[in-house]
């Protein structure tokens, strides 16, 4: 009964003092709004990208709360100081870290993939295997939306520790295709209309050059490839490439040059009698 009239009595004593952490804990929570509308208002006068700015502004919001809890619980806790705090802090800093490591991993690099310039939002990239347009970036994972519609939510650390290839990191990218002629085909006329197929298609930016190398002897054609500058994104490249080819194929055609069905020989050691018309028996001479 002792020990319960003494916490009874230790209770009503620490009542003003919970009651002035509560009102603290209150006025943070208006702080940090407040905070939060001033840091947007300065950096909506700047040039920082969306995800830079949201995680500015989260870190305003932390640091805010941070500091008004650590108010409050000196309120309560008048033993307590600064010092202790912040030591107790770095202690549960370091036990919390281990036990969500993977939850600190992701948020630190989603820290380092805002800060860093490439990658923005509406990207196209590729990585580990995806490929899609970022359309979120969080401090702990991005949302990836495939080609094909669907929505993959990917950790950060993944993100940032392999290798990330930006599709649209420029307006416009280089496309190619093969294209194959036939071996008696006067190679510098084949190129020269090839030239001028592709030079008549609008998507094609010909003041950045156009490309076109005869490559390799094939199996049954001399191939050349066929480069040149257009849109960046997935559907610019295939629409390019489409109108590209109809192109080639229609420029070849009129020019009477061949593009070969692969061709096959084959070469018998001994006679192989025929007759004269299509299905007619061998005559065995």
């Amino acid at each position: 009964m002792d020990q319960l009239n003494e916490m009874g009595t230790e209770l009503v004593r620490t009542l003003p003092s919970i009651g002035i952490a509560i009102i603290i804990i209150i006025v943070t929570a208006i702080v940090a709004g407040f905070t939060v509308k001033i840091a947007d208002g300065l950096i909506g006068k700047t040039d920082l990208r969306p995800s830079l700015r949201n995680l500015i502004e989260t870190l305003v919001k932390l640091g805010t709360w941070i500091i008004g809890l650590l108010i409050a619980a000196i309120v309560v806790f008048p033993g307590l100081t600064v010092g202790s705090l912040i030591a107790g802090l770095g202690i549960g800093a370091v036990a919390i870290g281990f036990a969500f490591q993977d939850i600190f991993e992701n948020f630190l690099a989603g820290v380092l993939i805002m800060i860093r310039e490439k990658m923005r939002i509406g990207d196209v990239i590729e990585c580990e295997g995806m490929i899609g347009k970022v359309e979120h970036i969080t401090l702990r994972e991005t949302h990836i939306r495939a080609l094909s519609g669907e929505l993959t939510v990917v950790p950060n650390s993944i993100l940032f520790k392999n290798p990330v290839e930006i599709l649209t990191d420029k307006d416009q990218r280089r496309h190619d295709v093969v294209i194959g002629v036939s071996y008696d085909t006067d190679l510098d006329e084949a190129s020269e209309v090839i030239r001028k197929a592709v030079s008549a298609v609008d998507e094609v930016d010909t003041e950045k050059g156009l490309d076109i190398f005869a490559q390799e002897f094939n199996s049954s054609s001399v191939d050349f490839l066929v480069r040149w500058w257009s849109g960046s994104t997935p559907r610019n490249g295939w629409e390019s490439k489409d109108k590209v080819v109809r192109a080639i194929k229609r420029g070849l055609d009129d020019a009477g040059i061949e593009i070969p069905f692969p061709y096959v020989t084959h070469t018998f050691k001994e006679r192989v009698p025929m007759g004269q018309d299509p299905g007619e028996p061998s005559t065995g001479g």
